[in-house]
């Protein structure tokens, strides 16, 4: 695929960033700008979409765009296109909510997938506060409850209303707070739930007592960031939503054009790098005001795209001078909320795209732009056939025990389960030249997002290892995000998996089993779809997680770099 190229301190290579080869690749409307999408292939495809009347079919909500079996998943799932306007009702209620509840100023967000990540990114791009729980480690939910209890409020958001996790972490806090002496009564005040209308959680908010705001129904999970499920925990922690919504309202008028339009040029290009055999999307944060938008677009992208064998793989590059951001089946893509792609911080990376502009008309521009995207890969971008095959092997391991294994080996403080090679650094080494030429390598942690934060290390220790493309997930985290791509994209994925001894577990009111039991199933539920599809997967189990991280942290600095590695 031919790109309009920036040379490797990110200036144009023409050197001029004023010249006609810099002017010629920006698409820009409504503060919106896309760096680079004048490349031969996204013009092509973007000439076919217009002949089509893509775009404005798209803003007009036409449900046959994807093709006749994905029409009727289509007409319940185009919500999101103008769905910050019905939001907008929000706002009166909020605010009062907000005053009324003025001395619970610590707020938690209990979520998964697309209920969890667009508040995080909000909140984190705007400097406030919210505690995100959207995990099933034990240390992690028992720091969070010990975190200004009294002070607490605990947004509960779960579209289905029946996520095994947030149903988990709900218990939690209720159990925490009559433990704590409150009376139910008093608990029900610190609960506010969001889920679509009919759902189980609207029931058991109602019997509770507890707060109770209804989602837009026709919007799925990874569509929702600007629906209640990222307006509410956003709008209580104290971020001025009604600004997001401003600004996708005014992205929103140019995307139905055939020029100008910033979704058009970006879901163009993301869908013909895709058929041009750079089916891989490294997002790089380029540091210019918007924190953490990766990983949310992340979860949009793979999930949205990656299934019936084929798909776009997102890969979250930490800083412009990580590792791993290039490669030849790899589209690089720096976000940030201002600069143009010379500014970007770092002489690490060398953009093919880059896309700079607030924080509202980003959500809107990157649902519109894979939306697209999957119209030109010729995929449903609102289905996830693949989700449920780990949920099911979880409740059948919760149902009846966690299977028979015995590590191939033990090395130190880790317990070495398949691989080649009878060391950790010979098991490492074979995983990473096993990685498929056109594959990939994803790292899937098990454990405490913040107290074990140095496992993230791994995923650029084994980009510089293989030089192919490597992610990093927090399980349970990825199965909301990447897991979908993972079993219904192009089968090329090596796995390591990475989980923890749990030293003090905790119950789950009114369940059989405990956060370490669920956290543990869900680890073995999702190997066995791995290896059930015979994919490579090694999993290492950390006896002793800080000793573990340690001596797996030196076993992968000791590999050799990769020739192709960037």
């Amino acid at each position: 695929m031919s790109t309009f190229g920036f040379g490797s301190d990110g200036v144009p290579e023409n050197g001029d960033d004023t010249g006609p080869a810099f002017a010629d690749g920006v698409v820009a409307a409504a503060g919106i700008a896309v760096y680079g999408a004048g490349s031969t292939d996204a013009a092509a495809a973007r000439a076919a979409l217009v002949d089509a009347d893509v775009p404005a079919k798209l803003v007009a909500k036409d449900a046959a765009l994807w093709g006749p079996d994905a029409e009727a998943e289509a007409k319940i799932r185009l919500g999101w296109v103008d769905t910050f306007r019905r939001s907008r009702e929000l706002l009166p209620r909020l605010a009062e909510l907000r005053t009324e509840l003025a001395d619970l100023d610590h707020v938690v967000l209990a979520g998964m997938g697309g209920s969890s990540l667009a508040p995080e990114v909000i909140t984190r791009t705007l400097g406030v506060e919210l505690t995100v729980l959207d995990t099933t480690d034990p240390a992690q939910i028992r720091a969070a409850l010990a975190d200004r209890l009294e002070r607490t409020l605990v947004v509960v958001s779960s579209k289905s209303g029946g996520t095994v996790e947030t149903d988990s972490h709900r218990r939690a806090y209720w159990q925490a707070f009559l433990d704590s002496g409150m009376s139910e009564a008093e608990v029900g005040r610190h609960f506010v739930m969001v889920t679509d209308p009919g759902s189980p959680l609207e029931t058991t908010a109602r019997e509770l007592g507890a707060q109770v705001f209804l989602a837009d129904s026709e919007v799925g999970g990874r569509y929702s960031a600007l629906t209640a499920f990222g307006v509410v925990p956003s709008a209580l922690a104290g971020v001025d939503v009604a600004e997001l919504f401003d600004q996708a309202e005014d992205l929103l008028a140019a995307l139905p054009e055939e020029s100008g339009n910033p979704g058009l040029a970006l879901g163009a290009a993301l869908g013909a790098a895709a058929h041009a055999g750079r089916d891989k999307v490294a997002l790089v944060s380029d540091g210019t005001g918007i924190v953490g938008l990766g990983d949310w677009a992340e979860q949009l992208i793979a999930e949205s795209t990656g299934k019936d064998g084929k798909g776009i793989l997102p890969v979250v590059i930490e800083t412009p001078d990580s590792p791993g951001a290039h490669g030849t089946d790899v589209l690089t893509v720096t976000v940030g909320g201002a600069q143009p792609p010379f500014a970007v911080p770092g002489g690490g990376v060398r953009p093919d795209l880059a896309v700079n502009g607030p924080l509202g008309a980003q959500f809107l521009l990157w649902e519109f732009a894979t939306a697209i995207a999957g119209r030109v890969i010729g995929i449903d971008p609102f289905n996830q056939p693949n989700v449920t095959e780990s949920k099911n092997n979880t409740t059948r391991i919760l149902a009846e025990g966690l299977p028979a294994e015995s590590p191939s080996f033990a090395e130190g403080a880790i317990e070495v389960y398949g691989g080649g090679g009878d060391s950790l650094a010979a098991v490492l080494g074979a995983l990473v030249d096993g990685i498929d030429p056109h594959g990939y390598l994803a790292v899937l942690a098990f454990l405490d997002r913040f107290g074990d934060a140095r496992a993230e290390q791994a995923r650029g220790l084994l980009a510089t290892a293989s030089g192919r493309p490597v992610t990093f997930g927090w399980g349970p985290r990825y199965l909301h995000s990447t897991g979908q791509y993972h079993k219904g994209g192009p089968q090329v994925g090596s796995f390591l998996q990475i989980t923890g001894a749990v030293t003090e577990d905790l119950a789950i009111a009114g369940k059989p089993y405990t956060f370490g039991d669920l956290q543990a199933a869900q680890a073995a539920g999702d190997r066995k779809a791995m290896t059930d599809r015979g994919r490579p997967v090694v999993h290492l189990h950390l006896t002793d997680r800080a000793a573990g991280l340690d001596q797996l942290l030196r076993a992968l600095a000791s590999l050799p770099a990769s020739k192709d590695s960037h």
